[in-house]
């Protein structure tokens, strides 16, 4: 993997559907759950272009607080930055905020470049 360049952003925007919320409340709000799957999802993305060919990615390291709730129906903006890349892993600062702006969550996440042709080989 290539370094990405750190300060390297992007953001995605999801529409909020049922199947990404919370069920045992009585309003159906966007599950912790679902925001790091987007938060996974927006990180991947932007390795992608700095993999070789044969590599991926996985999910390291998350460190998230989920802070506000939004309720299903409601867009969601995941931002993330890079930090700390060399050609092993990739460091990212991320944030989610929903459509009134509030910030509904902030962290960390940490992804790691793996050779495919030994991925998931018994050791």
């Amino acid at each position: 993997m290539k370094p990405i360049p750190e300060g390297t952003k992007d953001e995605m925007v999801i529409e909020t559907t049922p199947d990404m919320g919370v069920k045992h409340l009585p309003l159906p709000m966007y599950s912790t759950p679902t925001m790091v799957g987007h938060i996974e999802g927006l990180c991947l993305k932007m390795m992608i272009p700095f993999l070789a060919p044969g590599e991926s990615s996985v999910g390291y390291k998350v460190e998230v607080k989920h802070s506000a709730p939004t309720p299903i129906g409601m867009k969601v903006t995941i931002k993330a930055v890079a930090r700390k890349c060399d050609e092993r892993k990739a460091v990212f600062e991320v944030e989610a905020y929903n459509e009134t702006g509030a910030k509904i969550g902030e962290g960390k996440h940490e992804r790691r470049a793996i050779d495919m042709t030994r991925f998931g080989k018994p050791s």
